[in-house]
C-alpha cells in the first residue's frame, strides 16, 4: 500500500491550533461511493523545523518582505512568525500519534535537532535543497532515524553525494522523486523519473513529492509505482501563505486518498486469467453454437447450419469439430444451443 504523507509544512501559520486541525483533516474518512467500502486515510503528516540563525544570510534576513503572502515586515520577521518551537513540534507529535498518524520532520539545519530530545520521529526528511549539505546529511545520519530524501534540486550527481554520506550511518533510506518549481507545470514533472530511479537504485523505496496542481499527478505516480506520496495538504487553500494555493484542501485531500487506494486495489496482479467474479457475466453474454433453422431427428449438422448466439451455457466455436458432422438425437428449434446430449 501507498505510504501517503500530507505535508503541512507551514501551512499552519505559525499557530499550534490551526496545525491540529490541519492533522484533524488528515484523519478523514474516505469511501469508496461506488462500493461503499471505507478506504485507508493519510499514513503521516510532516512538518519542518528551522533554526533561524543558520537559514539566511544577515541581509537576507534583513531585507523587506513586501507581499501579500508576508507575516513580518522583514523575511526574517516573516520567518520567525512562522516559526513553531521545539515543544510545539513535541505537542503535535503526540497529537499525530494520537490519531493514529506517523510523523516527519524536515529538520533544516544541524541545529534543529535539539527536539529530538523530546521525540523522535517516525522518519527525517531531507529537502531537496540540503542534499549538497553534506554537515546536516551527517547530523541526520547520526540520529540512525529512516531518512527520506527529495531530489527536486538534484541531479545523479547531487543524489549520489548524499547517499555516499547518509549510508556511512544506515541504509533505511527512502529517495522521493520531484520537481522544486512551485507550482510544477505538466511538462516539468517527468514521471518517468521514478521508473529510472527504481532501476538504478533497486535497494531504495522510491517515491514521488507533488508540487503539481491538482490530484492526476500523485496519483498516476501510483501507477507508475511510486511507494510514497507527499503533497500539501491544508484547511483552506485561499488562506494567507505562499504553499496554500498550491495544497490540497479537504474535497481535494480527499478525492486524492480515494483515487490511489481505489487505483491500488486496480492494479491487482501480473497476468491474464478469468476472475470468479466474470464468470456469471460469461455465461451470460458469451455465445454458443446454435442451429440457424429448424432441424429434425436424424439430420447430419453441416457449419451452414450454425451460427453464435447467447448465452455463453452450450459448446463454443472452438468445439466445431464436435457439432460438424454429426447426427441430431431429437428435433431442435431455429436458434437453440447445440449441446453433446444432443449428438450422435
Amino acid at each position: 500500500m501507498t505510504y501517503i504523507i500530507g505535508e503541512i509544512g507551514q501551512n499552519h501559520n505559525g499557530s499550534v491550533g490551526m496545525a491540529k486541525a490541519i492533522i484533524d483533516l488528515a484523519c478523514l474518512e474516505v469511501k469508496d461511493e461506488a462500493f461503499g467500502d471505507f478506504l485507508p486515510a493519510l499514513d503521516a503528516v510532516k512538518l519542518t523545523k528551522r533554526d533561524l540563525s543558520q537559514e539566511l544570510t544577515e541581509s537576507a534576513m534583513n531585507a523587506n518582505y513586501d507581499s501579500l503572502h508576508s507575516f513580518g515586515k522583514t523575511y526574517g520577521e516573516h520567518r520567525k512568525a512562522l516559526e513553531l518551537d521545539d515543544h510545539e513540534h513535541h505537542e503535535l507529535f503526540d497529537y499525530a500519534k494520537s490519531k493514529g498518524l506517523d510523523f516527519v520532520e524536515t529538520l533544516c539545519a544541524p541545529g534543529c535537532t535539539s527536539l529530538l530530545k523530546l521525540f523522535t520521529p517516525d522518519f527525517l526528511k531531507v529537502a531537496s535543497r540540503d542534499l549538497t549539505n553534506q554537515p546536516l546529511l551527517e547530523v541526520l545520519g547520526e540520529t540512525k532515524i529512516p531518512i527520506i530524501v527529495s531530489t527536486g534540486m538534484a541531479g545523479e550527481v547531487e543524489l549520489n553525494g548524499a547517499l555516499d554520506v547518509l549510508n556511512r550511518y544506515h541504509e533505511d533510506i527512502s529517495i522521493l522523486h520531484c520537481v522544486s518549481e512551485y507550482p510544477t507545470r505538466p511538462a516539468n514533472v517527468n514521471l518517468n523519473t521514478i521508473k529510472w530511479l527504481q532501476k538504478n537504485y533497486p535497494n531504495y523505496v522510491v517515491g514521488y513529492s507533488d508540487h503539481t496542481i491538482g490530484i492526476s499527478t500523485p496519483v498516476a505516480a501510483v501507477a507508475m509505482g511510486a511507494q510514497i506520496i507527499e503533497k500539501h495538504i491544508t484547511l483552506d487553500r485561499r488562506l494567507k501563505g505562499t504553499d496554500q494555493a498550491g495544497s490540497l484542501g479537504p474535497d481535494g485531500l480527499r478525492r486524492m486518498i480515494r483515487d490511489i487506494r481505489i487505483l491500488e486495489q486496480s492494479l491487482g496482479r501480473e497476468g491474464i486469467f478469468l476472475e470468479e467474479v466474470v464468470k456469471m457475466a460469461k455465461e451470460k453474454l458469451e455465445r454458443s453454437i446454435a442451429v440457424n433453422r429448424d432441424m429434425s431427428s436424424g439430420e447430419v449438422i453441416s457449419k451452414d447450419d450454425l451460427h453464435m448466439l447467447s448465452p455463453g451455457t452450450g459448446l463454443s466455436w472452438n468445439a466445431l469439430d464436435e457439432v460438424v458432422g454429426k447426427t441430431l438425437a431429437r428435433d431442435l428449434g431455429r436458434d437453440e444451443l447445440v449441446q453433446k446430449n444432443l449428438l450422435k
